[in-house]
C-alpha cells in the first residue's frame, strides 16, 4: 500500500503531466498564449476545490508547461507561476470556509478570473504597450478564463463522479 505523502506526490506528478498535455494541444489550436487563452488544462483549476492538496501539482503544471513552451520564457514561468499561485492559494485559504463544492468551484472561477491581471499586465510590459493598454488586455483576459472555467466546472463534476478527485491524493 502505498503511503500518504508518496501518492499525493504521484497524483500530482499526473496532473503535472496532463496540464502541460492540455496546454500543449490548446497551443496546437493557437488558444494557449497571448490576450486570447483558452487552455484547456486551466479546468485542472478546479481539481483545488475538491482537494486543496491539488494545488502543487497545478502550480507545477503551469511552471513548466511555461518553461518549455512559452515565448516568453522564464518571465511567464514566474508571472503565469505566480498567478496560478496566488489564485489557487486564495481558494486553498478561503475554500474551507466554502462548504459546498459548487461554492469552492465558484471561488475558484471568481479567483482564477480575476487574477489574470497580472497576466494582462505581464503581456503589456513585455509587449512594451502602453499602460492604457492594461485593461483593454484584462478585458479579453478574464471572459477568456471565465469561460473555460465555467465550460469546465459540469464537466470536472461528471469526471469526479467516476475518479473521486478528493480521494485521489488521499491514502
Amino acid at each position: 500500500m502505498m503511503n500518504q505523502k508518496t501518492r499525493s506526490l504521484a497524483v500530482n506528478a499526473l496532473v503535472i503531466a496532463l496540464y502541460v498535455v492540455l496546454s500543449w494541444v490548446s497551443g496546437l489550436f493557437g488558444f494557449a498564449a497571448g490576450p486570447i487563452q483558452f487552455r484547456l488544462s486551466e479546468s485542472l483549476n478546479h481539481l483545488v476545490a475538491f482537494n486543496r492538496k491539488y494545488i502543487v501539482g497545478v502550480t507545477l503544471g503551469v511552471v513548466l508547461y511555461n518553461a518549455l513552451f512559452s515565448p516568453m520564457g522564464w518571465v511567464d514561468v514566474v508571472f503565469g507561476g505566480g498567478q496560478t499561485l496566488l489564485g489557487l492559494g486564495l481558494v486553498y485559504w478561503l475554500g474551507p470556509k466554502c462548504s459546498k463544492l459548487w461554492q469552492r468551484m465558484a471561488l475558484v472561477t471568481a479567483s482564477m478570473s480575476l487574477t489574470m491581471i497580472i497576466i494582462a499586465w505581464e503581456i503589456v510590459w513585455t509587449g512594451h504597450m502602453g499602460w492604457d493598454k492594461l485593461l483593454p488586455m484584462f478585458g479579453t483576459l478574464l471572459p477568456s478564463e471565465l469561460v473555460m472555467l465555467l465550460l469546465s466546472a459540469p464537466v470536472m463534476l461528471a469526471i469526479d463522479r467516476a475518479v473521486h478527485f478528493a480521494k485521489r491524493v488521499e491514502a
